[in-house]
């Protein structure tokens, strides 16, 4: 009975709605990064990884019209789910960061793969514009994932961010992150050493190219539409 229920649930995503779904539980996992830092006691400090969880079912359900990625990123789903587990059962912290560069190759092959169905293809529509949003936020967290990695190998390399468990830190590096793909600069956390620098102004040029690389393929698929429409009169 269950087993249905949650069949005809994922029937719902389909082609036409799929990134509205993925682009919504990407804005819960970054509430559910904020609700962690008022989180301190109990199993619900654990809740960033339930959430991560989550959404990484619900991107599987949306990219599952895409074979391949499909099949690939289940895999990487499968591993981050037994680092959890070991991590747990074995209490072996340094297992976290397995499970970033895991979290990592997930939201890239997820970017990939809705790369490939909206940017120059075919005819706009808004799962295509909401799809673009969702790309967005992943650019966004993978660079947040990107700044855990290297404040676990080089600790101090941001002010305001010190080294701790990728739960403490996330929702301060998602911040920092955003803040700096829209070049905004507010200026509360600052890189500090050499390499943390350089991750943060590549990811401001990145922030401006993607806006000019969205306009061009909007653009370019509507001109394609409005041709195609009017290639009969």
């Amino acid at each position: 009975m269950l087993s249905k229920k949650l069949n005809e649930k994922s029937q719902r995503i389909n082609t036409q709605n799929n990134f509205f779904y993925l682009t919504l539980a990407l804005v819960f996992l970054l509430i559910s990064a904020s609700l962690e830092k008022v989180i301190t006691s109990g199993f619900l400090q654990y809740m960033l990884e339930v959430f991560t969880l989550i959404t990484f079912g619900i991107c599987l359900l949306s990219l599952r019209f895409d074979k391949n990625w499909f099949r690939f990123l289940s895999s990487l789903v499968v591993a981050w789910l037994v680092a959890v587990v070991t991590r747990a059962v074995l209490g072996i912290e340094e297992i976290e960061i397995i499970m970033l560069f895991l979290m990592f190759i997930f939201f890239f092959g997820t970017f990939r793969s809705i790369m490939r169905q909206i940017l120059f293809t075919g005819s706009i529509n808004s799962n295509k514009i909401i799809g673009s949003m969702a790309l967005f936020l992943l650019l966004g967290l993978m660079w947040a994932i990107g700044y855990l990695i290297l404040i676990h190998f080089l600790p101090g390399s941001f002010h305001g961010i010190s080294k701790g468990s990728w739960h403490e830190n996330f929702a301060d590096a998602a911040y920092f992150s955003f803040v700096t793909l829209t070049t905004l600069g507010y200026g509360d956390i600052l890189p500090i050493t050499p390499i943390a620098k350089v991750f943060a102004y590549l990811e401001a040029i990145v922030g401006v190219f993607y806006m000019a690389i969205v306009v061009s393929s909007l653009v370019s698929s509507s001109r394609e539409q409005y041709f195609i429409d009017h290639s009969d009169d």
